[in-house]
């Protein structure tokens, strides 16, 4: 079963549940909860088993440690009806919950260390001398993910029972899922992170060089040009090679792009024209991290530098509903459509398709396909880029993710 699959089925079960209560509630509302058919015994047990399981998910989404370890071990005792449950990685126990836990706890990793190797669930006798003490079965089953076994879940059984021990593993069988999903996210977080260095790393050498000889040559001729300017090159480059947050908002993105256009003007002087169109509703929007400032390079460098004529870039941002939709717009050479689903599709790495594909990939990745970049272009018609963003959807965590803002 894939991610996807584990994420649209737990995604079920809590909205089947959210159903169930609601319609509790409104039964309660109109005082006909005696009258109302609530379900069998069997469906009732359903919904609270769902329920308990969406609660301890969160916490296992970020991973197995001893914070989200202690969050998920009540819920999941709850879930299995045991006497006492424990979470263990490789090295240590890393949560309790139930009794026992005074006497028991120092003698888990060694019950533990066969399964580490082995990998498959076993049922063991505690060999407990306390008569007041319940916990006399302990069914140990393995926690997996990517590398292997990442630790055990423990759960306390008054007698042996075979239930018991198909119960936990399918319990650990959902738990290494969610654990599996808290990889995804961390390795879509760091792809995430690559993808920002590419950027960065096409950014520094052409602009950087560029803008200092466009400054270079005012230092004479306006000094205070100069200084302006400077200024301006040293929040652009500020901003760009900042070291934490996946996420901006759109004024921030907006500054730099303003920075990033002034220092261009510096260059081409005359030639470059700009037009911006902000309205100021969707100023506090938030926007994967240097996702407008490529495509606004690509507009400058197919606008100006393969054109060698005046180029007008239009930049506006309006406020739809739930959506901000930024246009980015030239009048330059445009470019043949064929080429542009080539760099879209990664098979033309390019110097300009590599902050194209980059862009579409991560808005992709964040947003879901049906907010990828929109490209309207031609031979000689110049090009126009709209981006669609989410006003309400929270961010990938860094994740949804996942932190979504």
């Amino acid at each position: 079963m894939t991610a996807a699959h584990v994420v649209a089925l737990t995604a079920a079960g809590v909205l089947l549940f959210a159903f169930g209560l609601a319609v509790g509630r409104l039964a309660a509302r109109r005082g006909e909860r005696r009258d109302l058919d609530l379900g069998t015994p069997v469906e009732r047990a359903t919904f609270h088993t769902l329920h308990t399981a969406s609660l301890a998910a969160p916490p296992l989404r970020a991973g197995l440690t001893e914070d989200t370890a202690r969050k998920a071990a009540r819920r999941l005792r709850s879930l299995l009806g045991t006497e006492a449950l424990c979470l263990t990685d490789r090295e240590a126990v890393l949560a309790w919950d139930g009794p026992g836990g005074d006497h028991h706890r120092a003698g888990v990793m060694a019950k533990v260390a066969s399964i580490l190797d082995s990998g498959r669930s076993q049922s063991v006798h505690t060999g407990c001398d306390d008569v007041r003490c319940p916990l006399r079965w302990a069914v140990i089953a393995p926690l997996t993910g990517e590398d292997g076994v990442l630790g055990a879940l423990v759960a306390y059984g008054s007698r042996e029972s075979a239930v018991l021990v198909r119960a936990a593993s399918e319990v650990a069988r959902w738990v290494s899922v969610q654990l599996e999903l808290a990889e995804l996210d961390r390795s879509r977080t760091r792809l995430i992170e690559a993808e920002i260095r590419a950027l960065r790393a096409q950014i520094s050498p052409h602009f950087i060089f560029n803008s200092l000889a466009a400054i270079a040559s005012f230092v004479r001729t306006d000094p205070e040009r100069a200084r302006e300017l400077l200024l301006e090159f040293a929040d652009f480059t500020r901003y760009s090679f900042r070291r934490h947050g996946e996420f901006t908002n759109l004024a921030d993105e907006l500054r730099s792009i303003e920075q990033y256009l002034a220092l261009a003007g510096a260059r081409f002087g005359e030639r470059l024209k700009v037009t911006l169109q902000v309205a100021p509703e969707v100023l506090p929007v938030a926007l994967p991290f240097l996702c407008l400032q490529p495509l606004v390079e690509n507009a400058v460098k197919h606008g100006l530098e393969d054109s060698g004529r005046p180029c007008r870039i239009t930049i506006a941002a309006r406020d739809a509903g739930a959506e901000a939709v930024v246009v980015i717009e030239d009048d330059g050479v445009g470019m043949d459509p064929s080429v542009l689903r080539g760099i879209l599709a990664g098979e033309r790495p390019g110097a300009s398709g590599i902050g194209l594909c980059n862009v579409d990939e991560r808005l992709r990745q964040v947003y879901g396909d049906e907010h990828g970049l929109v490209i309207e272009t031609g031979v000689g018609a110049g090009m126009k880029i709209t981006v669609r963003l989410p006003k309400y959807q929270p961010g990938v965590h860094a994740g949804a993710a996942r932190h979504r803002p």
